[in-house]
């Protein structure tokens, strides 16, 4: 499938898909929400996709909303950005976070706005040390979006996140990671090729343990810990039951690696 706003392929069970609008440093159009929705639906439809590796082309990752994709113009209708949530950022927030396969987000520039929000909704972040996260809103009158109220407070704490939201300064990744909002920071060269590396990893893993791994954890926030054991009870007795659980056992008695296929 062609594309204009993305790249998207596959190689080694391992979905990448690349933002693609490095003159506007990937900053989404109506048109680069409607590929990015065609591209997440291969990935989760495809079960020889077992994970996905998201990253932006040039030197952002992504500066979140084109404005020039709006009208805000003195005179103008005055724009429904509550409909461009719904419509737009809240499924592709939802499609992430809900795809049952890992998501690595290789941030290889600025991440700014709903840029950094989609990062943050990824199961594992890593950023170029050059790379710096912006929540930008403010310097609009907007608030974060894309789950960025959700994400950041988790991540950060209340007080780190009330900051970086109200004041929408730049955080670099060096102290991203030292804050605990990423997983790593990488020296620049290194990004890709570790990112890929670890998306490879995660591929041969068995998908289906790592996706109830991923759904527990983001559901953990909102639920008692009485519903959360049965929750994971629940996923024991599934997984119990799957191919990969019996091939890690044997392999683990046989002293041999793994082969999982992912079910």
């Amino acid at each position: 499938m062609n594309f204009k706003t993305i790249e998207y392929s596959v190689k080694n069970n391992v979905a990448i898909l690349t933002l693609n609008r490095p003159d506007s440093l990937n900053s989404f159009t109506s048109e680069m929400h409607s590929e990015v929705k065609q591209a997440l639906k291969i990935t989760r439809e495809d079960s020889d996709i077992r994970c996905l590796l998201l990253t932006g082309a040039g030197r952002g990752f992504c500066a979140g909303q084109d404005l020039n994709d709006r009208s805000v113009n003195a005179g103008d209708a005055t724009p429904d950005l509550g409909e461009s949530v719904e419509n737009n950022y809240n499924p592709l927030i939802r499609a992430i976070t809900s795809l049952e396969k890992p998501v690595i987000c290789a941030v290889n520039g600025v991440a700014a706005g709903a840029g950094a929000s989609i990062s943050l909704a990824c199961d594992i972040v890593l950023a170029a040390r050059s790379a710096s996260f912006i929540q930008a809103f403010s310097k609009i009158g907007l608030v974060p979006d894309s789950g960025g109220t959700w994400n950041l407070p988790r991540a950060l704490g209340l007080p780190r996140a009330k900051a970086l939201a109200l004041l929408g300064e730049k955080l670099s990744a060096e102290k991203a990671e030292q804050w605990g909002m990423i997983w790593q920071c990488i020296d620049d060269d290194d990004l890709m090729p570790k990112a890929l590396k670890m998306a490879e990893h995660l591929a041969t893993q068995p998908t289906k343990g790592l996706s109830r791994i991923k759904k527990l954890l983001n559901e953990s926030f909102s639920n008692p810990l009485h519903l959360q054991l049965e929750l994971e009870k629940d996923a024991m007795r599934e997984l119990g039951k799957s191919n990969d659980y019996q091939e890690g056992v044997a392999a683990f008695i046989a002293k041999r690696p793994a082969k999982f296929q992912g079910h």
